[in-house]
């Protein structure tokens, strides 16, 4: 049996929310490397955002 999770949050408002605690963490860091980890998974997930509002929006059409 899986286990259920119910969350309070939407999926694009998880990822918002993780892009935001990853820019607040990275503007914290001196430059570097550690700094352009977190900047750059902010980055990926604010696209992984677009890209769902766009698989999800009610104008894509399937293919004919």
């Amino acid at each position: 049996m899986r286990k259920r999770v119910k969350h309070e949050l939407l999926f694009e408002e998880r990822l918002l929310v993780a892009a935001r605690e990853a820019r607040e963490v990275a503007r914290k860091l001196p430059p570097g490397e550690k700094r352009e980890l977190f900047l750059r998974s902010a980055r990926e997930r604010e696209a992984a955002v677009l890209i769902n509002k766009w698989i999800t929006s009610p104008g894509l059409k399937p293919p004919k």
